[in-house]
């Protein structure tokens, strides 16, 4: 696997505990959670920031917020019971298959 792959996967991660520690925050006021947000977000953007020496910034965006989106969701349902509907579903597997389709058949993808 492709180094800036790498770097983008791990951006995902990153943003997706800033996301999760977002909601723990409780608005920042929390400091602990608050703090975590504040490093993620910043080595999420880092880490994306590499991706984008390799690829362009509409497929990165596209992978990050998609996998992101569908990650969160799973987060919600599993740590925070936050559930959803067959359309909120049906749509998140439409972002996982465009991000396939990107990944497999663009040649976007590459500088």
């Amino acid at each position: 696997m492709p180094i800036h792959y790498i770097y983008l996967f791990v951006a995902v991660i990153a943003e997706t505990i800033g996301t999760t520690a977002l909601q723990a925050s409780q608005q920042f006021s929390r400091l602990l959670p608050s703090l975590i947000v504040l490093f993620a977000y910043g080595f999420s953007f880092y880490m994306m920031g590499l991706t984008l020496k390799v690829m362009p910034v509409g497929i990165v965006y596209a992978i990050w917020s998609g996998l992101g989106i569908v990650t969160i969701a799973a987060i919600g349902y599993a740590v925070f019971g936050q559930r959803l509907d067959l359309p909120a579903i049906f749509g998140m597997s439409l972002i996982l298959i465009g991000i396939l389709i990107i990944h497999l058949y663009s040649d976007s993808s590459h500088h």
